[in-house]
């Protein structure tokens, strides 16, 4: 009886999974909460890294901290007026970014999005949508609502190791080193033209898409 039962079940998650796919009653993607904490693991083709991700939407600012596997680590602070730097402090060297968008809001995904269905992805059942002229692909889990691995156009990965909503890193963790506002040590970057940007590039040149691809 309770083989029957389960084969019942599996048959209707079968047809659910079968509406959602073509495209009955697509779901929503989960906006982020406001401030959080993720550890990710990367890779770029067979180069491996972790990333802490600091989001803080409210105070403007989010905080990549990239750990390259036996190397060293690049730190990533964007600011929402559009301000990034990057610095690493065992070399002791910056430089400044500027890009026409800041950092992305918690529901950058909402809208504009394209529902791509259900997959399978390290043993988590996940929603996946695409955005940005499949700039991105994005796995959320089914039942908890959290992310769980991005995919990039290029082929980056990124796998949602934890997730911790509502974690917020201290402010002094947010102060970059004096020599990223020194001119003579720092190098400023804005070969990219300004600002002025078509609507389908907007994400990619926000906190997601122009750092890890």
């Amino acid at each position: 009886m309770a083989s029957h039962g389960n084969a019942a079940k599996l048959a209707l998650a079968a047809i659910l999974l079968g509406f959602c796919d073509a495209g009955f009653g697509s779901p929503t993607p989960t906006p982020w909460p406001e401030q959080f904490h993720a550890l990710l693991l990367q890779n770029a083709s067979g180069k491996l890294s972790t990333v802490d991700l600091w989001y803080d939407f409210p105070n403007g600012r989010n905080f990549n901290i990239i750990h390259s596997q036996l190397g060293s680590t690049l730190y990533d602070l964007e600011w929402t007026n559009g301000t990034s730097f990057f610095y690493d402090l065992d070399a002791g060297s910056c430089r400044t970014v500027h890009v026409p968008v800041g950092i992305l809001p918690p529901d950058w995904l909402v809208s504009n999005s394209t529902y791509i269905g259900v997959r399978e992805v390290g043993g988590f059942t996940c929603n996946v949508w695409s955005k940005a002229d499949d700039f991105i692909f994005y796995y959320e889990d089914v039942e908890t609502k959290r992310p769980v691995y991005w995919i990039f156009y290029t082929g980056r990965e990124e796998y949602v190791m934890t997730f911790e909503p509502g974690k917020v890193l201290e402010d002094e963790g947010w102060q970059a080193p004096w020599y990223c506002f020194d001119r003579e040590e720092n190098k400023s970057f804005q070969e990219n033209g300004g600002d002025t940007k078509e609507p389908s590039e907007v994400f990619k040149h926000s906190t997601l898409g122009k750092n890890l691809v």
